[in-house]
């Protein structure tokens, strides 16, 4: 059902930005770590060499963003937000332009979390902004709380993309 998304909604163009970290890391990144660890531990003591130390750490970490990536790709239901139905209405992928009483204006677009990015207007599916404005038609008024308090904020003008994205 087009209201109510998967716990893990993503556009097609935030998946496809967890597909291309994770092959640049699998393809990329982890060989040089592993020719930098290998080259290292040709050269004698491991305990006190610092590219083989560091090259280690660093494939560790490598190692855990690989398999969270892996994790969040394959929890992850892509959802082309120009395909939403109801388009009348704050779902999914929707931009949502919102006035609060002072008239100030927010812009926000509603994403999936692994794709949240604040200072761009990009809010995640299960933030307090986005769970106060789902479904939200223009016109409605909806009370957000957040950590500063509760503020009401009135819908002014709902969008989706067109087409692919």
């Amino acid at each position: 059902m087009a209201s109510k998304p998967p716990e893990n909604p993503i556009t097609p163009a935030g998946y496809a930005a967890l597909r291309a970290r994770y092959d640049h890391l699998l393809g990329e990144e982890r060989p040089k770590i592993v020719e930098i660890v290998s080259w290292a531990a040709g050269n004698g003591d491991r305990s006190e060499n610092g590219d083989y130390l560091y090259g280690r750490k660093r494939m560790r970490e490598i190692d855990r963003e690989l398999a969270h990536l892996a994790r969040r790709m394959k929890a992850a239901r892509v959802i082309d937000p120009a395909q939403q139905p109801d388009k009348g209405r704050a779902f999914f992928g929707a931009t949502v332009t919102l006035a609060d009483e002072d008239d100030a204006e927010k812009r926000l677009t509603l994403v999936g979390d692994d794709e949240q990015d604040a200072s761009a207007g990009r809010i995640g599916w299960s933030s307090p902004m986005a769970r106060a404005i789902r479904g939200a038609a223009v016109g409605d008024l909806r009370l957000v709380r957040l950590p500063g308090g509760a503020k009401e904020w009135e819908v002014v003008a709902i969008e989706y993309p067109v087409g692919n994205g």
